[in-house]
């Protein structure tokens, strides 16, 4: 800029302002002001300053009728500087919470996104709990208005964790907050237990409902997880139904990601309908064959059924951003209100003094007839002056000095009182101020139990009604490769080495998810895991391609080989647990001209019996003879193998299919996320081959046979009896009859054979429950009863109760006396024991000794076959 543009109207020059920094400055001021004023709240009333202004208004309209909501917000916007817009919304946030807000009209559904109606046709009035714990003018800090014709409060006095109670979530400039919503009678229960001295750790609870698993919360702070799960029934084998919703979904944008997930392929539904009311209910109709189990994993897997949520617990303190973790917020609003408590007290106090010495004054000027000294005082003064003498003698007996204005006081009682002035009445309401000031001197030095009994008064007075609603759950991993929808096909091109689910004109392998890995296996004795693609080159002369699933045990592969080096051939079994993708893995020696002769994979561990038949040119005496791959151990992949024959093999042929010689899978049932695993976790419940079922017995009554599946799914809270299926068991069970108020016992044999289907054995009354099942050989319960106003204990063998009967039979009744208790006495003992060998992937391996099942070699020939 020139000097001459910079010159002002009387020619002097205007001070210039360097650009530089000013950018800074005004974004620091910004940023400030977000932060400080609209996006996060003060951790005194866990309010954004919209909110609290919102509440102030409407205290101040507050006459216990309902108020328009556009009312309100006319009356907010005296103290808040912004639009009606953000305070309407801000009302309707509050409102929904349903806790400081009584509403009516269409306020909206935060489980379907619907919005409320205008805010001309909703009403809306403090809650009797708001208008307990959130005002008190006595107590609150005061500012003016930003115009500075009003006043409002700096924070309200509130005597309450409302901050995790409603939860908040604000971004300002550089910065977020996201405080979870909390249980309100857990909040109060851990408020008592810090002011009795013992730690806390509160868990957030959603008013939609769900599943929670909180096992990485980290107490709210920055780095913490929380996932949450709808929860989702098995109608029947068709039809599986959304009961409750995930924190920060909706119905509409759930069914949207089951949609999408459905169009990708992941899951296979025919069918979403929304049939949510009062309650919410999502029904989904499933494609048929699928199963039920495996696809509730996959909407956890692969839709909004499942979501993470990352909180981040940030607050004002001093007009600065902290960050805290929920118990510490916790702490500080307990100590909070204990402090407003005693503030509250103390004011009492200091009102319930004055008005003894009030009292006091007032029966001395009456019944002392000081009043008629000051008949014949002709100025002010000396009426002041008089009354001051009449009161001389008793001055000494007031807790503070009499001034001025206790005098004025004094004079301005009417005849009428003092003619009519009782002094029985006096002397009673000054005992009862002394009873008053008694307790309140009490309460100030019982300060803690004073505010303990404060928060048992809320829990009582407005705890009902709002027990949790979100169930604790720890969630188990769900391998979305394992539960995603078979939505593509795998093929191959063996000879040029063409992997892939485009290539639709060579040969078919299977189905399989695009998820999925691959492995493949070729003539050279190279392995290789890739994710599956259109088209992928995995090398020639492929002999095995299949779908590869990480960790599994059970797949073994049997494999002869060429060692290329010394020229015999090598026999061994191996398992593929781990690998890198794309990376070529040897299962021969490396050696040049190794090659593969022989090969099978094994999904349960089969052992095959071969038939190797050694060229014509051998000098082997026996060129052919049979061998039995039981007769070698497992190893890892990259193990050399047993020495087969040391003579050039012809070709090896498939003599008899083969056995598996794993044994049984030992099956554990985790009670806590209600699933089959083998990792024992949670409870041994028996050892499984093929066929074998599971026997589950539900607290509803109902027995359901299923299979092994370690995709099957248990609920938790409603299973009583999970075991291995014994055909020959018998099932004792003690069941209330909610029609006749009475238990009945009965004993049955499983007759059904249909899987994964649910029969009830007791009476089909809603308020029908099981209370107790066994297979026991000879089952025991102990019983309490209660005859007249006593109780017996008694210990019942239930086999001779009853004799076996039909699954559908009612039973015989337990007892004619009122049943108290009833326990089942375990007698059943077992141990549970890993004896299963470890198997090694280790390079560095010894070479053994095989062995051949042929019983007509001599011991002359056995250098022949190469084992020696």
């Amino acid at each position: 800029m020139s000097e001459e543009n910079n010159l002002s109207n009387d020619g002097s020059l205007h001070d210039s302002v360097p650009v530089t920094g000013m950018y800074k400055e005004w974004f620091l001021d910004y940023a400030s002001y977000v932060i400080l004023e609209r996006a996060v709240p003060a951790i005194e009333d866990g309010l954004k300053p919209v909110q609290r202004r919102i509440l102030h208004a409407m205290k101040e309209m507050d006459d216990g009728r309902f108020n328009k909501v556009a009312n309100i917000i006319g009356q907010s916007m005296q103290y808040h500087p912004h639009g009606d817009a953000s305070i309407g919304d801000a009302i309707v946030n509050i409102g929904q919470k349903d806790l400081l807000i009584e509403t009516q009209g269409n306020w909206g559904d935060v489980r379907t996104g619907d919005r409320a109606a205008a805010a001309r046709y909703i009403e809306a009035r403090l809650s009797k709990f708001a208008l307990d714990v959130v005002f008190n003018p006595q107590t609150t800090e005061w500012q003016l208005s930003y115009d500075g014709r009003k006043r409002e409060p700096v924070t309200l006095p509130v005597k309450f964790p409302l901050l995790l109670a409603q939860g908040v979530e604000g971004i300002a400039v550089g910065l977020s907050t996201k405080i979870l919503p909390h249980n309100f009678c857990e909040l109060i229960e851990g408020s008592i237990e810090i002011l009795k001295g013992n730690p806390t750790n509160v868990l957030p609870d959603f008013i939609t409902g769900g599943l929670a698993d909180f096992s990485e919360y980290n107490g709210g702070e920055r780095g913490g997880k929380v996932k949450v799960r709808a929860r989702i029934e098995e109608e029947d084998s068709k039809t599986i139904l959304i009961k409750e919703i995930p924190y920060g979904t909706t119905t509409d944008s759930l069914i949207d990601s089951i949609l999408k997930a459905n169009d990708k392929g992941k899951i296979k539904i025919k069918k979403v309908v929304d049939n949510t009311a009062k309650d919410v209910e999502i029904a989904i109709q499933l494609a048929s064959g699928v199963s039920p189990d495996v696809t509730i994993d996959a909407l956890y897997a692969f839709t909004d059924c499942q979501v993470s949520i990352s909180p981040n617990a940030c607050v004002i303190i001093d007009e600065k951003p902290v960050f805290l973790n929920v118990n510490e917020i916790l702490a500080y609003n307990t100590k909070q209100t204990k402090a407003l408590l005693k503030r509250e007290l103390e004011i009492r106090k200091a009102e319930l003094m004055e008005k003894v010495l009030f009292s006091s004054l007032e029966k001395i000027f009456i019944e002392n007839r000081i009043y008629r000294d000051i008949e014949e005082c002709t100025t002010w003064e000396g009426v002041l002056e008089a009354i001051d003498q009449g009161l001389e003698p008793y001055k000494p007996d007031f807790y503070r000095e009499i001034v001025q204005d206790d005098l004025v006081k004094l004079t301005e009682i009417r005849i009428k009182r003092i003619s009519k002035f009782d002094a029985f009445k006096a002397d009673e309401l000054m005992r009862k101020l002394q009873e008053e000031l008694k307790e309140v001197n009490y309460n100030l030095r019982h300060l803690t139990d004073y505010a303990i009994k404060y928060y048992q008064n809320l829990l009582t007075k407005y705890g009902k009604g709002r027990e949790r609603k979100t169930e604790i759950r720890a969630f188990d991993t769900i391998e979305a490769s394992v539960v995603a929808a078979n939505n593509a096909k795998l093929y191959v091109n063996r000879a040029d080495g063409f992997v892939g689910s485009a290539l639709k004109k060579d040969e078919f392998v299977c189905d399989c998810s695009d998820l999925d890995d691959i492995i493949v296996i070729r003539k050279d004795g190279k392995c290789m895991v890739s994710k599956i693609q259109e088209k992928n080159f995995m090398g020639k002369d492929i002999l095995y391609v299949g779908v590869f699933r990480k960790g599994d045990e059970r797949m073994v592969y049997n494999l002869i080989y060429l060692d290329g080096g010394s020229g015999r051939a090598m026999v061994k079994r191996f398992q593929v647990l781990a690998v890198t993708r794309d990376k070529e893995y040897d299962l021969t020696k490396g050696t040049k001209g190794s090659k593969v002769l022989y090969l099978t994979a094994n999904s349960n561990g089969e052992a095959e019996i071969v038939t190797v038949y050694l060229t014509q040119g051998a000098k082997a005496r026996v060129k052919v003879f049979d061998f039995d791959f039981a007769t070698i151990e497992i190893k890892g992949r990259g193990a050399g193998g047993n020495i087969l024959t040391k003579y050039p093999v012809r070709k090896i042929q498939l003599k008899m299919e083969g056995v598996s010689t794993l044994g049984g899978l030992d099956i554990y049932y985790d009670p806590i996320v209600g699933r089959l695993n083998t990792d024992q976790r949670g409870n041994l419940i028996g050892n499984f081959l093929g066929d074998d079922k599971v026997l589950v017995c539900y607290k509803s009554g109902d027995y359901e046979l299923t299979s092994f599946e370690l995709t099957n799914r248990y609920e938790p809270s409603n299973v009583l009896l999970i075991e291995k299926f014994d055909p020959e068991a018998i099932i004792s069970a003690i069941y209330y009859d909610g029609s006749s108020k009475t238990y009945f016992v009965k004993r049955f044999q499983i007759e059904t054979t249909t899987v994964n289907k649910k029969f009830n054995f007791i009476t089909d009354h809603k308020q029908s429950y099981l209370k107790v099942v066994s297979t026991e050989k000879q089952p025991q319960a102990t019983v309490t009863l209660v005859k007249g106003k006593e109780e017996e204990v008694k210990d019942y063998d239930l086999d001779m109760l009853i004799d076996v009967k039909g699954w559908k039979a009612i039973g015989n009744k337990l007892s004619s006396h009122q049943v108290k208790e009833i326990k089942l006495i375990e007698t059943k003992k077992s141990s549970t024991e890993n004896t299963s060998a470890e198997d090694t992937d280790s390079e560095d391996d010894e070479i053994e000794v095989g062995k051949t099942i042929d019983l007509s070699v001599k011991k002359d020939d056995e250098e022949q076959l190469g084992l020696f």
